[in-house]
């Protein structure tokens, strides 16, 4: 199947410092490459984007964004559809931010904000809190973890692309390299090589890396832990829980309790600064203690029209 652009909306204005853009990319789109006179954070609250940058290309789940810095040409899309975010950050506003590309993690705190951002996108900042969210985006972005590196994909065209849609399709396919040489006109050692030289890892790390950027998917999505062995194809749950280990240093069940734990803390810390705030402060007349003042929303959350 071919993949389908998507046309970028005319009248492009600068970020000033930040323009938060919502889009929902369907199967098999894209956005061909171009380049912004701005920095650019993509992510998608969920599905998988592709993006392609600099000669790589790679997916990124909701655990993950990409920085793209201003100037640097770049093609994004989605094999399976995904709910697009795109931060546009002036480079005033960017600066301490890196100046290559970068792929690092998204907390749940983070997320939680771009959400925020995006329900305040165009509406009159009255009371300053829009450009509050505005400063915990660009703080957090400063302090988010670069990671080692996303999952790498075969460049767009390439005959590579086939085996490896299908195998982020379906990861218990148990076709090996000899059956897949077959499938694509090759033989296995010109695959392994061609997959190695175009990949960067070969088709066994490759696979094993997806098995694990899947397993973060489905377990984020709310799949236990048996059923996500069962999706990748593992022969028992333990073996599973295993690899998971062995790769991430801790068990699925104790990573997902993290990523829960982490969003109560971050979010237990905020309530006790506002509190804070509003104690040193003084309490505004007519508000009672306690109370959000009034323009203020939590984290997720629309405020009234």
């Amino acid at each position: 199947m071919t993949w389908e652009a998507i046309e970028a909306p005319p009248g492009l204005a600068p970020p000033q410092p930040m323009t938060v853009r919502a889009q929902s990319i369907p199967a098999r789109h894209y956005f061909p490459e171009h380049m912004h006179r701005w920095n650019q954070m993509a992510y998608a609250i969920s599905g998988v984007l592709t993006v392609a940058v600099e000669g790589r290309s790679f997916v990124i789940s909701p655990e993950q964004a990409v920085w793209l810095p201003t100037g640097l040409r770049h093609r994004i899309g989605s094999l399976l559809g995904a709910e697009f975010r795109s931060l546009w950050i002036a480079d005033e506003a960017g600066c301490g931010l890196p100046m290559s590309p970068t792929v690092f993690g998204v907390t749940p705190l983070l997320k939680a904000l771009i959400v925020e951002a995006t329900a305040l996108e165009g509406e009159e900042d009255r009371d300053g809190y829009a450009r509050r969210v505005t400063d915990l985006i660009l703080d957090q972005l400063r302090r988010a973890r670069p990671l080692p590196g996303a999952l790498p994909w075969p460049r767009g065209g390439s005959s590579l692309t086939a085996l490896c849609e299908a195998l982020y399709a379906d990861p218990a396919d148990p076709r090996g390299p000899e059956a897949w040489g077959r499938e694509l006109g090759m033989s296995e050692r010109t695959l392994a090589r061609r997959f190695e030289a175009e990949v960067g890892m070969s088709l066994r790390s490759w696979r094993r890396r997806l098995r694990l950027f899947k397993a973060i998917e489905l377990l984020g999505g709310g799949l236990d832990v048996t059923r996500t062995a069962m999706e990748l194809g593992y022969g028992s749950t333990s073996a599973f829980v295993y690899a998971f280990r062995t790769d991430m240093g801790c068990s699925p069940q104790a990573y997902m309790r993290g990523r829960i734990g982490g969003m109560g803390a971050v979010l237990r810390e905020r309530a006790g600064a506002e509190g804070s705030r509003r104690a040193a402060d003084g309490c505004h007349e007519g508000c009672a203690p306690g109370r959000w003042r009034r323009g203020a929303a939590p984290l997720g959350t629309r405020r009234p029209r």
